[in-house]
């Protein structure tokens, strides 16, 4: 009888339950996966209280606070804080987003509606985005992502030279671009994808594929045959079956599988 076991090290244990904070009235409970590849113990998930007095609105603000004052060994990514960097990408709650956008309370609302039961007062939990390697608690080893996206060329490709002044385009020829130039390559999409968790070596995923079509459609490219002469392979593309997992976590609130079907409708165009 064939054996299935985990790799070793791979459970995840409950970890430390950190102390509550000193005169604290109005605490949020946060339960945060933790592993570190240098000491060779299981992943776990720590259990910390935060002063929601002391503390912003949002998640990031949160994970900082804990930082600051609890925990300084907690690692995650985060730069701008407006939501336009995708630096600080997790999964909260169940969802993948951006810490910096997702309120704390829309975590507790978004728990509830998925069970109508539960307490508005039960721990948010945090994990790194699913199915990507991890390098440090909260951060995703995001190199096989941003490869990805690299592959399809997502520059300006023209044989014409080059105009004394900018490459211009009607109203009409910009508009089309609207909803695919705004992906800020947080991997929320691609990491949500059941398709790339399968196929993550060979299909482009989501991200990549929204950012192809985005040159495919530009008025100003001139190497749109060739592009599509990349992408045509049973794997790079049409590993997509049209989940919507991908518009759902986007968090600038883009369709990616709207973009690949376009793509689709590209090549049998092309092939007729």
């Amino acid at each position: 009888m064939a054996e299935f076991a985990l790799p070793k090290n791979s459970k995840l244990t409950e970890g430390k339950t950190w102390p509550r904070p000193v005169g604290a009235n109005n605490l949020q409970e946060f339960r945060i996966y933790r592993w570190n590849p240098d000491d060779g113990a299981n992943p776990r998930v720590d259990t910390y209280q935060v002063d929601r007095d002391d503390c912003g609105p949002m998640v990031l603000d949160a994970l900082l606070w804990i930082k600051a004052k609890v925990d300084s060994t907690l690692v995650f990514r985060r730069s701008c804080r407006e939501g336009i960097c995708g630096s600080c990408a997790m999964n909260i709650e169940g969802q993948n987003a951006l810490a910096c956008t997702m309120g704390i309370d829309e975590c507790q609302e978004h728990a509830k509606g998925k069970n109508p039961g539960a307490k508005k007062t039960g721990a948010v939990r945090i994990y790194p985005l699913p199915h990507m390697p991890v390098l440090k608690d909260l951060v995703p080893d995001l190199t096989n992502f941003f490869a990805q996206h690299a592959s399809i060329e997502p520059w300006l490709q023209t044989e014409t030279p080059a105009p004394e002044g900018e490459w211009k385009q009607t109203p009409e020829d910009r508009a089309q671009l609207d909803g695919l130039y705004e992906c800020i390559l947080c991997a929320c999409c691609t990491t949500s994808c059941p398709s790339y968790w399968w196929n993550g070596d060979r299909f482009l995923g989501p991200a990549a594929l929204l950012q192809a079509y985005r040159w495919l459609i530009d008025s100003r490219d001139e190497n749109t045959g060739e592009r599509l002469d990349a992408l045509h392979d049973p794997f790079r593309l049409y590993r997509c079956h049209t989940i919507m997992n991908c518009a759902n976590a986007c968090p600038k609130g883009l369709n990616p599988a709207k973009a690949i079907a376009e793509i689709k409708k590209m090549m049998v165009v092309r092939d007729i």
